[in-house]
């Protein structure tokens, strides 16, 4: 499955429409909180959506531990000044226990697929769940 996928990597991957009309949703229509993407076949697709009542720990427990990922999530926050606002995150999901092999792909088309992912505005790497905690998303969006 992703095992044949680094020779097309230096290339970049092509990416599914289903990612761009998704992300064009959550971002214009708010129709989801969250939306994951994998590497399937030499293509970036939606893995999962959340709705937008899920939470962030909702969208956290649906990142596998083993297997990396992409991901946007549209975090809702008020600022200091009492306005509510809203920020768009790319994280780039990378967990410790997944394959090198996998996370070179990832690595790798991470750049080509957020530039077809138009309105992102805070990118998060991470390898574990400690890297991508509730407070660290609250300190970036501010």
């Amino acid at each position: 499955m992703i095992m044949n996928v680094t020779a097309n990597a230096a290339s970049g991957m092509a990416v599914n429409d289903e990612c761009k009309l998704k992300f064009s949703e959550l971002k214009t229509k708010r129709n989801y909180r969250f939306i994951i993407f994998k590497i399937e076949n030499f293509e970036v697709v939606v893995d999962k959506s959340g709705s937008p009542d899920d939470s962030y720990e909702d969208f956290t427990q649906s990142l596998p531990s083993d297997e990396c990922r992409y991901a946007v999530f549209d975090f809702d926050f008020t600022t200091d000044e009492k306005c509510q606002k809203s920020k768009i995150f790319f994280i780039a999901w990378s967990p410790d226990t997944s394959k090198v092999r996998m996370k070179m792909v990832y690595a790798s088309s991470k750049d080509r697929f957020k530039r077809e992912l138009e309105g992102i505005q805070v990118e998060l790497q991470a390898t574990d769940p400690s890297e991508m905690s509730l407070d660290i998303i609250k300190t970036r969006a501010l």
